[in-house]
Parts: structure tokens; C-alpha cells; sequence
């Protein structure tokens, strides 16, 4: 089984691995054995790959958790309709390269889609829904990540202080346009504009 940090980070079982790591230190992140997209599809359960560190999605996401990531889904879903360009998605593997793949919560993604297994372009928009185990990686890796990827928006939702933060790509970096509790938000999505209503996420608010 593998260990998560108090930061949400993985240390993978021997099982996995042949180096071994000190339980009573905390390694430094060039001294974690490296992976690639060919160990990560061998692995059982959750997994996400970046810069070639393991990160469990573990342990299974809460109650809440689920609940906002289906309303926010929901709504994705019916405010494309009628977008031909733009699809939402639910959990799938985004391969940026050898030794990154990601999954994100929910995600739009724009222009023509490969059916294989796995996206290999970046999505226009991306919400990460933070549980105890990756809030710090949503809000810093991951953030640093889509930011670098070309994603042009991303927003991270606490379900604890229902708040949604709301950043913009622009000129290559992110800005942050609002937190969002009871908004109304239009994201502009290829050719497609898509209105958010953020007060319908919260489970008893709607």
C-alpha cells in the first residue's frame, strides 16, 4: 500500500519500486524514483503521474466531493448542448508527456478529440474539487501545471468554504478573475460561450 504525506504525496511500495526510502525522512523530490506513462498503466487503482512522481488518488473521494463534481458535470453537459466544438468530460487521463498524465475532476475540451485512451491536447477548462489528500497539489502542482499546458481556465473549488477560485490564462500566465460562491460566470470556450451558475453546485444551496 502506499504512503501519503502530509502533503498529499506518494511514496510508492517496495512492489513498485526496488529503491528504498528512509520512513523516517522526507525525500527531497530529485531523490523519489522517476516513472513513466508505461510503469503508471501497469499500477492498480488511482494514480496520477507528474514530472515522473507518483501521487496517489487516494483515499477515494469524499461524499461531498462527489456530489459537486456530479452537479458541476451536470451543468457542463447541458450548457454544450448545443456546442458542437466542446465536449464535457469526466475523469480521464490527460498524457502530456512520458512521464505526466494527470486526471482532473471535471474538464471541457475543445476541437477534435482521438478516440484512444488517453487526451493529448489541453483542455479549455478544468475544475479540481479539493479533498484533505490533494489540496496542495491542486492549488500548487497542478496549478503550475495547467498554467504551463495552456489551460485557459482553471477553477479550484473548496467544497468546505464554497467558494470557487476562478483563474484565466492570459499572455501565458494565470490571473484570477473572482471567487465565485452565488455567480453567474460565462466562460468563453473555442466558439462556444457557456454560461456557470456556481450557486447550483453546493449540495443543499439549490
Amino acid at each position: 500500500m502506499a504512503r501519503i504525506d502530509e502533503k498529499g504525496r506518494a511514496w510508492l511500495p517496495e512492489s513498485m519500486s526496488q529503491d528504498r526510502i528512509d520512513p523516517m525522512s522526507t525525500p527531497k523530490p530529485e531523490d523519489l524514483p522517476r516513472y513513466t506513462y508505461a510503469d503508471y498503466v501497469q499500477w492498480e487503482g488511482r494514480w496520477e503521474l507528474i514530472q515522473g512522481i507518483a501521487h496517489a488518488m487516494s483515499p477515494a473521494p469524499g461524499i461531498l466531493h462527489q456530489s459537486i463534481s456530479q452537479r458541476i458535470a451536470s451543468q457542463l453537459e447541458r450548457a454544450l448542448e448545443n456546442c458542437r466544438e466542446c465536449q464535457a468530460l469526466l475523469p480521464v487521463d490527460w498524457k502530456i508527456d512520458e512521464e505526466t498524465t494527470v486526471q482532473p475532476d471535471n474538464l471541457v475540451v475543445c476541437g477534435d478529440i482521438v478516440d484512444i485512451a488517453y487526451l493529448t491536447k489541453a483542455p479549455a477548462l478544468i475544475f479540481e474539487v479539493l479533498s484533505k489528500s490533494t489540496a496542495r497539489k491542486d492549488r500548487t502542482t497542478k496549478f503550475q501545471l495547467y498554467e504551463q499546458e495552456g489551460v485557459r481556465y482553471y477553477v479550484i473549488v473548496d467544497p468546505d468554504e464554497h467558494i470557487a477560485k476562478i483563474h484565466h490564462l492570459r499572455e501565458g500566465r494565470y490571473i484570477q478573475l473572482m471567487d465565485a460562491s452565488d455567480e453567474v460566470v460565462e466562460f468563453e470556450l473555442g466558439t462556444c460561450r457557456t454560461r456557470f451558475e456556481f450557486a447550483t453546485i453546493w449540495p443543499g444551496r439549490s
